[in-house]
């Protein structure tokens, strides 16, 4: 049943861009359906590892008019045709009422796909713009805002969970956000509860990369809504993270990727929170251990020869 979900031999194939050389052309046909497979492989590997949709679930899908969600919602449409359980899936738009918002564009989208959709209208962008003082951060309100809003249609729409289009880079910036300003290791989780208890939220688009959902909205043409609200906000500290990841992946490709493998990988018995790990009761048992001294090993050093010094391997 799982190979269903991550199975995408049968993804359709996309239609090529447009060239003047027929090789060039079938060379951009090829690598954008070798793309629809990766993102159907991996939002299927991530709603399998955490159980993320189930049979008869109706999914109300948040769909801010950006990259991220216009894709989430393409690629969850790919899988419900051919999972192997059935659900549903709501598309859901909050309209902020920011000035100059062209509110026709996702409802004609929307009705163009044949999904079922709510638009709902609420005026948060006069609150947040009268509370927060001008050059003052206005994510946090905003997303406080917004969330109260989407939890109160989803009860509503007599939905089962709630999906939002946060991808691997957001998770990645959310851990280091709150490390070097929190003080916390604390990511972005693949499925919680809500806030206020009620709601399962589920983020599909967990193990997918930004650049290959920009790729993707370029090739599907979706119909991109800037947010003027925030996309000013030049200094914001998520901006700055993002900024210092993709300059490390530049110097160390690579590193974004063993970044996001050791979120999965967590190994509480090497950090310092005795809350999660009972160092107070620690004795010695005789036993080998894999928690013991050799975590802090490098595998992949050679060890290193000095004069006059004999090192012995464990």
């Amino acid at each position: 049943m799982n190979a269903v979900w991550i199975d995408t031999e049968t993804a359709e194939a996309p239609t090529a861009t447009p060239a003047p050389e027929p090789g060039r052309a079938l060379k951009i046909e090829r690598e954008t359906h070798k793309l629809e497979k990766r993102l159907c492989r991996q939002v299927g590997q991530a709603i399998v590892d955490f159980n993320m949709i189930e049979a008869g679930d109706r999914v109300m899908v948040c769909v801010s008019g950006g990259k991220d969600s216009y894709g989430m919602l393409d690629i969850l449409l790919k899988l419900k045709a051919r999972a192997p359980i059935d659900f549903e899936l709501i598309a859901v738009n909050l309209d902020q009422k920011q000035p100059g918002f062209p509110d026709h564009i996702l409802p004609a989208y929307l009705k163009q796909l044949g999904v079922p959709f709510h638009i709902e209208t609420q005026d948060t962008y006069s609150i947040v713009k009268k509370v927060i003082p001008e050059g003052k951060t206005m994510c946090s309100l905003c997303s406080r805002l917004r969330r109260g809003i989407l939890y109160r249609v989803a009860d509503e729409l007599k939905v089962t969970k709630i999906a939002l289009g946060h991808h691997r880079d957001d998770m990645l910036q959310t851990f280091f956000l709150n490390m070097f300003f929190g003080g916390k290791l604390k990511g972005m989780p693949p499925k919680l509860v809500s806030d206020d208890g009620g709601h399962i939220v589920i983020r599909p688009l967990a193990n997918v990369a930004e650049k290959d959902l920009t790729r993707w909205a370029a090739h599907r043409q979706f119909p991109i809504i800037p947010c003027t609200l925030c996309g000013s906000q030049e200094n914001l500290q998520r901006k700055q993270i993002g900024n210092m990841l993709r300059d490390w992946e530049k110097q160390y490709p690579g590193r974004i990727e063993s970044m996001f493998t050791a979120l999965h990988n967590v190994v509480p018995s090497h950090l310092m929170d005795h809350s999660r790990h009972n160092f107070k009761d620690i004795k010695t048992t005789g036993l080998p251990s894999d928690d013991g001294d050799k975590g802090f090993d490098i595998e992949s050093f050679a060890l290193p020869t000095l004069p006059g010094l004999q090192l012995v391997s464990a």
